[in-house]
């Protein structure tokens, strides 16, 4: 009961720390890149800067066959604060996951790191307090999927 998961997942992208950084405090790019495949999103609040807010839903395009959304039947509903933002080198959320099943519930801390790589930047993310309804195979697919969509949209 007392167990924190924690996820991780890492990316070398061909971009800037700069560009990369842009991309995480721009509500437009939010839209593009944060949502994983097969999903699209929609965003209500965005203040990017340290303690600000933001709400964003996510939409299924299609459900996966035996998927439900965790705020309605077919959307997820994120709420978060920017914690720390440090331009151009990390950027730490506290996700709030809302949801009647408790499995899915809480609050997630999510720390970006950019760094400079010769090829690029490594992008790595860490995730700690990961609400045990999330399993770690979707969650691995997920967060890969949105470090393909953060490299498709600076590169």
């Amino acid at each position: 009961m007392g167990d924190k998961r924690i996820d991780a997942a890492s990316r070398i992208i061909k971009a800037s720390p700069q560009s990369l950084y842009r991309a995480f405090v721009d509500a437009d790019a939010w839209l593009i890149w944060l949502p994983p495949e097969g999903m699209t999103g929609s965003i209500e609040l965005f203040q990017p800067f340290e303690g600000g807010r933001y709400r964003m839903t996510l939409t299924y395009d299609e459900l996966p066959a035996g998927t439900s959304g965790k705020a309605s039947a077919d959307s997820d509903v994120v709420r978060g604060q920017f914690v720390r933002l440090v331009r151009d080198e990390r950027v730490v959320q506290v996700v709030e996951f809302r949801s009647d099943d408790p499995a899915f519930a809480g609050e997630m801390t999510m720390t970006w790191s950019l760094t400079p790589v010769p090829d690029g930047t490594e992008v790595r993310i860490i995730c700690e307090n990961v609400p045990p309804g999330i399993k770690p195979e979707d969650h691995a697919v997920g967060l890969g999927s949105t470090l393909d969509n953060l490299a498709a949209f600076t590169e």
